[in-house]
């Protein structure tokens, strides 16, 4: 569902609840311009102004599950099946041998590297950077999945977007690291060659026990739940994490690389 599906959901509502544009803005508090700019899909709506309008419509929460939905839709469509999964997910495991996860990135970086090679227009590219860091709120929501990063080190030494966005980046990973239920492990350059070599991916865990698996090639994503290759990246996890550093150790190196303290 595309956020067009959404105004005319609430469109719906204002009419039949014999309601103008100004009248809900005065009862939400809203100013009419802004009402009007999100009726006509300049500004996109916030889950404040759809559980708002729900409240001084009575649709029964209907706009907020409306404005879920399509949230949830933003960004690649072969995206959407893995960001259902990482929502629903317990426990995250991800490795990335190049650049830090996606989960994460801050705007700068995220930015960065969606913007590299000019791919995206502009506007494609503030969408997906929307939708890199709204992902990140899962981390700290009041029940988070449990979730363990492995980075080569490589991911941390690479200048993605110059010296100052990766100094900004690694003192997110530091602050990040201290969420209880986040680990974060480097796995040094020393090791020289690793199971890693071939790739990322992101192992989810889901309430049911279920194990899916997220891998991407240079086009697109993709959502496995083979268990034999399931298997296979779990041994290669196992291996990663062998030869990865001590949470402690992994964080002073990142302290180590940071040019501001």
């Amino acid at each position: 569902m595309n956020i067009e599906v959404w105004i005319r959901a609430l469109k719906a509502a204002r009419a039949g609840a014999d309601v103008s544009q100004e009248g809900l803005a005065a009862t939400i508090r809203w100013s009419p311009s802004t009402v009007a700019a999100i009726e006509t899909g300049r500004r996109r709506p916030t889950m404040e102004f759809a559980v708002a309008a729900d409240q001084a419509l009575g649709t029964g929460g209907l706009l907020a599950q409306l404005l879920t939905a399509a949230d949830q839709e933003r960004g690649p469509s072969w995206f959407v099946p893995w960001r259902g999964y990482e929502q629903q997910a317990v426990r995250l495991r991800a490795f990335e041998a190049c650049l830090v996860p996606g989960l994460l990135q801050t705007e700068d970086y995220a930015r960065a590297v969606i913007s590299t090679g000019g791919l995206h227009p502009p506007g494609t590219v503030d969408e997906l950077v929307a939708v890199r860091l709204e992902r990140q709120q899962l981390l700290h929501r009041e029940k988070p999945p449990h979730c363990v990063f492995l980075l080569d080190e490589t991911a941390v030494r690479r200048p993605v977007g110059g010296p100052a966005v990766l100094d900004a980046q690694l003192a997110r990973l530091l602050e990040v690291a201290e969420l209880p239920a986040v680990r974060v492990h480097v796995v040094p350059l020393a090791v020289g060659e690793h199971a890693g070599l071939g790739g990322g991916f992101v192992l989810a865990e889901l309430p049911d026990s279920e194990r899916v698996l997220y891998l991407e090639n240079a086009a697109r994503g993709h959502v496995i739940d083979d268990p034999e290759t399931i298997g296979l990246i779990e041994r290669k996890w196992d291996s990663l994490l062998g030869e990865a550093l001590s949470t402690g150790a992994s964080l002073d190196l990142v302290r180590k690389l940071k040019v501001t303290p």
